[in-house]
């Protein structure tokens, strides 16, 4: 089991156990269950930073609060040396729907022995990719609206952000892996136990 945390700014916004499928040469593969206890950033209010404007989320309190993965289980698949991760989207049975590539930096590596995982930073922008490699992106509004604040965000560098997306939509549109299929009839050991609860190392400085 890893621990996958997402940063926003140097600051620690979710947390997710997620068991190591595979890694070798192609990537990092990982799965999170359904019912998996998670850590999420949110206002002291309850709120998330989708409930309210950006220039009022950088003024809040906020707080990280034990919480509960309540979607479908979801494969991550963490290919070397890119600014993106992919995840496999699956319906309420279970069975796959989509891919969402998550614009992210470069996933960075941690083992303190008791504890391992991976960090990245979300960079807000995405690319919903349909079954038959159709693509769209998504959250271009959010990307924006919060560029409109350099002092308080934590993407530098916009273009690049697009430069990898649009990367990654010539592999989309070509069929490479792993839009070729590869682990969309993935299913887990029904025998794999859920994680109840976050291990300890979950507060270790970012990667």
């Amino acid at each position: 089991m890893v621990l996958y945390r997402n940063f926003s700014g140097g600051r620690l916004s979710a947390v997710r156990p997620c068991r190591v499928i595979s890694d070798d040469d192609r990537g990092l593969l990982l799965w999170l269950a359904r019912g998996s206890a998670v850590l999420v950033l949110q206002a002291v209010d309850g709120r998330g930073i989708r409930d309210m404007p950006f220039a009022e989320w950088v003024k809040v309190d906020r707080q990280v609060v034990h919480a509960t993965w309540e979607g479908p289980g979801l494969l991550k698949f963490i290919p070397p040396d890119t600014d993106h991760s992919i995840w496999f989207f699956r319906d309420a049975q279970d069975h796959f729907t989509n891919w969402y590539v998550n614009l992210e930096e470069r996933a960075a590596r941690w083992d303190d022995g008791g504890a391992a995982g991976v960090d990245v930073t979300d960079q807000d922008l995405d690319i919903i990719v349909h079954q038959d490699l159709t693509w769209e992106w998504k959250d271009e509004d959010e990307f924006a609206e919060r560029l409109a604040f350099p002092e308080s965000y934590w993407v530098g560098d916009p273009a690049a952000v697009w430069a990898e997306g649009r990367r990654v939509i010539k592999s989309i549109e070509t069929g490479d892996f792993p839009f070729d299929g590869t682990w969309t009839d993935f299913h887990p050991d029904p025998d794999w136990p859920v994680p109840s609860d976050i291990a300890d190392g979950w507060t270790r400085p970012q990667a």
